[in-house]
């Protein structure tokens, strides 16, 4: 009896990760107009940010129902096997209440566990818990873990464009029009499961400078605990230059960033040229 993990495409792991340590990812779907694309399997993600810049209409994305939960776990209980299942945030998305309607008649055999986070945020926790597999522990500690340990989970995010917001009715259109006459982009968190704005830069250099003293001043990076850093779009030239700015966070502490791009279930959102960072926060105890 092996511990499987289980995740949604909203994680943004790569397919090279996923592959080498066997998480199982389910695909989200993303609707533009009348037709429905299946994040990485009928869509790319570089595919889909042509198909977003190209398009006047906002896309729609969906969550994952019961039964696809259910199909997942079905196997997993044939093979004699347990599950860890990290879902995107159930306070942007219904997708952790149906894996946990799924999950009723697999009762320690499947664990849900609800990230309270997205994109970068959500995979740095499935990476703990491939880590936490891995060393051997069960998946009933694995789930207890993560649910202690979420909350040191810090994603914070640059958004280059104010346009998706407004398309998506978040701000007006003329908040939208000043704000990008401007050059103000939002700084973005999660808290407590939701997206909350900290901040507005005027250019990205600021973004970039204000995306350090966020991390600086909410406990550093614990470098024992899995990073990522994704970025949105079709090039990842703002990350890089950010990457670059933010140096000395790094240098002498990790030999390479991991990074991804941010698929459909964000992008939709927050739309191309964001920049997103998420890492576990140092305990007091690390920092003393």
């Amino acid at each position: 009896m092996s511990v499987k993990i289980i995740t949604d495409s909203a994680a943004d792991l790569t397919a090279e990760y996923a592959e080498a340590h066997a998480v199982t990812v389910i695909p989200m779907t993303t609707i533009f107009g009348e037709t429905e694309y299946v994040e990485g399997v009928t869509i790319t993600h570089h595919e889909f940010y042509e198909k977003l810049i190209e398009d006047d209409t906002l896309p729609k994305t969906s969550q994952l129902a019961p039964h696809q939960f259910e199909s997942v776990y079905k196997e997993i209980d044939a093979k004699g096997d347990t599950a860890v299942v990290i879902t995107l945030s159930s306070k942007l998305s219904g997708t952790y209440q149906n894996a946990v309607i799924a999950a009723s008649d697999y009762e320690n055999i499947i664990f849900p566990v609800d990230s309270l986070n997205a994109t970068v945020g959500e995979q740095v926790l499935v990476k703990r818990a491939v880590i936490l597999a891995e060393e051997g522990k069960s998946a009933s500690e694995i789930a207890a873990t993560l649910c202690r340990e979420r909350s040191r989970v810090r994603l914070i995010a640059l958004l280059d464009t104010l346009e998706y917001l407004k398309k998506g009715g978040r701000i007006s259109p003329t908040t939208a029009f000043v704000g990008n006459m401007l050059s103000i982009k939002p700084v973005v968190t999660v808290q407590d499961g939701e997206v909350v704005v900290i901040g507005k830069a005027r250019g990205s250099k600021k973004g970039n400078n204000m995306l350090i003293e966020y991390i600086n001043k909410h406990g550093g990076v614990d470098f024992h605990y899995p990073i990522a850093l994704g970025y949105t779009g079709l090039s990842d030239n703002l990350l890089q230059k950010y990457m670059e700015d933010s140096r000395a966070l790094w240098t002498d502490a990790i030999d390479r960033l991991p990074v991804c791009t941010v698929g459909s279930t964000i992008g939709t959102h927050v739309g191309p040229g964001a920049i997103a960072v998420a890492y576990f926060h140092r305990e007091e105890s690390r920092i003393l």
